[in-house]
């Protein structure tokens, strides 16, 4: 068979004004923009277990006005889009079975909503991909496809990880490239729609095989940006230390998303650093105790954090590791002082970079049900407006106006010339500090 897999990229935003200001502020959607950059990693691994006999293609598109040109001469097509750009998703899944070829659809937004995406393509396949696909192509093969694969129930043993295809992208296309270590997050926070929504329990994959993607990327590649793509990465220090001394051997720069927790291991710290570790995003989430309380469905890990919040950042970036900070606005525990709040804490603990979103109720989380029991939902099935930037409900201590328009100002005097050259100053000054104190420290 002639297989195409497309993926849905792209930036998403609602707000015009919003979007006219981040043309001119490329910070204010900086974090956005890379991950629309990135491959989808879901894709190139369906690819790269799927027998030798099939042809693959692999194709992204940015925007739905491009599917106009894209080639049609395939025996099935597989789709995965995230809940901002379904829509387009499920246009294109209408196209491509119009003209009579198959079309199965995965990832987040469908396997928490199979049915609403059951309406545009033939298949869905629910949870982790790696357990269905290989029934997709044989009952494809034999035009017996069902409407539904997998449940949300199963669970993929990642010591079974095939190979991603990374061969089959324009290499030429990325300044990074990535990879996966592990699945799923043990802290379960409300808003969290990523993989702990489909994965029970935190995993990782073997260390031989992580290496061995990574190799096979410097094979193909010679930008050696590797960003890791786990919601939570270096949780497990004893796994982490192991590989990060196979890592050092590479000779790579790499960037992660991970907790605060790294900054109490001082063996760790160095082994990131000499590793090739330039920078890690931390959803701290919010600066003050109100935001963080029951933000998370299993305990308050995060509000015990907040008293160590400065020292853990400072010790972080005193090792030459960059991190940026990423804070949700408009969370229950928030009024219209958080903007103030957030604006002394990042002045208070001189962070490098920072990532602010919008609270935003994506389909299948906790905060989704909680807000339309709640009635505060704004347009129950809006998913357009799943962007991180957009507001979609009520807020509990501003209305939706203010929460938009401070959300907006606040970002132009974050994402602006004065602000972002003092943060970067204050990160260069931190690290000489580190590097003189070191020296000192060596000497006696």
């Amino acid at each position: 068979m002639k297989i195409g897999l497309i993926a849905m990229s792209g930036i998403r935003v609602c707000d015009k004004e919003l979007l006219r200001l981040g043309l001119t502020l490329p910070g204010f959607v900086e974090r956005s923009r890379a991950i629309a950059l990135l491959p989808s990693l879901g894709l190139l691994t369906l690819a790269g277990m799927t027998p030798k006999k099939h042809k693959v293609e692999y194709i992204e598109i940015p925007d739905i006005k491009d599917i106009d040109s894209l080639p049609g001469k395939w025996d099935l097509v597989a789709i995965s889009s995230y809940s901002a750009q379904i829509d387009e998703g499920y246009e294109l899944a209408k196209r491509y079975k119009k003209a009579g070829i198959p079309v199965v659809m995965g990832g987040l937004h469908v396997s928490c909503l199979p049915e609403e995406a059951a309406e545009y393509c033939d298949s869905v396949v629910i949870g982790e991909g790696e357990l269905s696909w290989p029934e997709v192509l044989s009952d494809c093969e034999r035009e017996s496809l069902k409407p539904f694969y997998g449940s949300i129930e199963e669970e993929f043993d990642l010591k079974n990880a095939p190979m991603p295809a990374f061969e089959l992208l324009d290499i030429s296309k990325y300044d990074r490239l990535t990879v996966q270590v592990s699945r799923g997050c043990p802290h379960q926070c409300e808003f969290c729609a990523t993989s702990p929504l489909i994965v029970k329990k935190y995993k990782q994959k073997p260390i031989d095989k992580v290496l061995n993607e990574i190799d096979k990327i410097l094979e193909l590649w010679d930008g050696h940006f590797i960003e890791f793509v786990d919601d939570n990465a270096i949780i497990d220090r004893r796994y982490w230390k192991e590989f990060l001394l196979q890592l050092k051997k590479r000779k790579i720069k790499w960037f992660a998303e991970t907790d605060i927790s790294v900054s109490e291991d001082e063996e760790l710290l160095n082994l990131m650093r000499d590793s090739g570790c330039v920078q890690v995003l931390i959803g701290l989430e919010s600066p003050v105790e109100a935001g963080l309380n029951n933000l998370e469905m299993r305990g308050n890990w995060k509000l015990k954090q907040l008293p160590q919040y400065k020292k853990a950042i400072n010790k972080i970036q005193s090792h030459g590791i960059r991190v940026t900070g990423c804070f949700v606005i408009g969370l229950d525990g928030q009024g219209l002082e958080i903007f103030e709040q957030l604006n002394d804490f990042i002045r208070e603990t001189e962070l490098f970079d920072v990532q602010i979103t919008i609270m935003t109720p994506f389909p299948g989380t906790p905060l989704y049900a909680r807000l339309k029991n709640e009635n505060r939902l704004l347009e129950e099935k809006n998913w357009k407006k799943c962007t991180l930037f957009d507001v979609n409900f009520e807020p509990k201590n501003m209305s939706a106006d203010e929460l938009r328009e401070g959300f907006r100002n606040f970002g132009v005097g974050l994402y602006g010339d004065e602000f972002t050259k003092w943060r970067k100053d204050k990160f260069k000054e931190c690290l000489r500090k580190a590097i003189k104190q070191r020296r000192s420290d060596e000497k006696q």
